[in-house]
């Protein structure tokens, strides 16, 4: 990471969100305020795959990277919480009974998929080719909660270098703290409520290809390529 962008740019605690998390603000509507998040164009409402916003970031990832992450991993998901979630609402409006363990297993797949295909989401569009100054009220909040711009960027990037799923800077709605959170197989660490700010996807998929096991390296760069207008954007629901 940049001197400049580890001067000027940083986020992180620990914890984590998915699995069965609630992400404040979330709104299915074509209307929505400045306390919620606009959600209308999400694959779990359309049914399709949300478009890139970036095939390629230069310096950053490939669209050799990029492509099969977001075709085969994201979309995967997507077709995954699909067919659970179809299966479950077809058991329960037939009357038809269901394995106990295989409708856990629905269950478990419906939370895991559902969270997979948010998160891909909240990551994708918060990439940037370049990153922007973060606005005063985020930049504000992360100061006060750890100390300054460049601690909390050395948080993240270890709770990002632990994580092996998921890694984030999360706005709880109860207190207001931010946290930086780490939460695996989509469902672990929850932080119910919690709002995902920044979002890294550590599985290997998100950087074999342009990084081979310098998974350390991602991370860094990761955090040059922050859209903190769009981090801001989510930091402004429940405030």
């Amino acid at each position: 990471m940049s001197d400049f962008s580890r001067r000027n740019f940083l986020f992180a605690s620990s914890g984590a969100v998915a699995g069965n998390m609630l992400i404040g603000g979330l709104t299915e509507g074509a209307e929505h305020s400045q306390h919620e998040l606009d959600f209308s164009h999400s694959g779990l409402v359309t049914g399709n795959p949300k478009p890139l916003k970036h095939k390629s970031i230069p310096g950053f990832l490939s669209e050799e990277q990029i492509a099969p992450h977001h075709t085969a991993h994201y979309g995967g998901a997507l077709k995954g919480y699909t067919a659970a979630d179809s299966r479950i609402e077809e058991a329960v409006k037939s009357g038809q009974p269901l394995d106990v363990a295989a409708y856990g297993a629905l269950k478990r797949a419906v939370n895991s998929k559902s969270n997979s295909v948010v998160l891909h989401e909240m990551y994708f569009d918060g990439l940037a080719p370049e990153a922007p100054d973060p606005a005063t009220d985020i930049r504000a909040a992360i100061e006060k909660r750890f100390g300054s711009i460049e601690k909390w960027s050395d948080d993240f990037a270890a709770s990002a270098n632990g994580a092996a799923g998921w890694a984030m800077l999360v706005k709880h709605p109860v207190n207001g703290k931010l946290y930086n959170v780490v939460s695996d197989e989509h469902a672990m660490g929850v932080l119910w409520m919690a709002t995902p700010l920044v979002v890294i996807d550590t599985y290997e998929h998100a950087f074999y290809i342009d990084y081979q096991n310098r998974k350390s390296e991602y991370v860094d760069k990761f955090l040059d390529h922050i859209d903190w207008d769009e981090a801001n954007r989510r930091f402004a629901v429940h405030r």
